[in-house]
């Protein structure tokens, strides 16, 4: 694999879940993909859970990470994949991969707006105001 930048940003808030895109063509993901992590985000993050999602349109396939935050420092996650040719038809995915190096940042990110917002804080209004700032790694 040779490297390559990928584009990583904040797509939107939805209530108590923040949405992120990784793209490797482009500055986002495509939207077939960010609208489908965000419909499979709201049926599986618990009632009244916060978290995020990362839309990630790889070189081989969409991939749609879910993530929530439980019993106050457990991160939980879900992750969907669909055919590169057609993003917005997700998959439950198998396996033991926890995430790529670009994955990371954002998760990185948001472990360290958790703790410092939230269980050093106590103000979930500020974890949710706090976002990644668009960058290329």
């Amino acid at each position: 694999m040779t490297y390559e930048p990928r584009h990583i940003t904040f797509l939107a808030r939805d209530g108590r879940l923040k949405h992120y895109g990784i793209a490797t063509r482009g500055d986002e993901p495509r939207t077939d993909l960010a609208v489908a992590t965000r419909r499979a985000a709201a049926q599986i993050v618990p009632p009244g859970a916060y978290g995020f999602t990362i839309a990630h349109d790889a070189t081989s396939a969409g991939l749609a990470i879910v993530y929530w935050w439980a019993n106050e420092n457990e991160i939980h996650n879900r992750v969907f994949a669909s055919p590169l040719d057609d993003p917005g038809a997700l998959e439950p995915a198998d396996g033991t991969g926890m995430a790529c190096v670009w994955e990371l940042e954002v998760i990185e990110f948001e472990r360290r707006a958790w703790l410092e917002d939230v269980l050093k804080g106590g103000d979930h209004d500020r974890y949710l105001e706090r976002t990644l700032e668009p960058v290329a790694i």
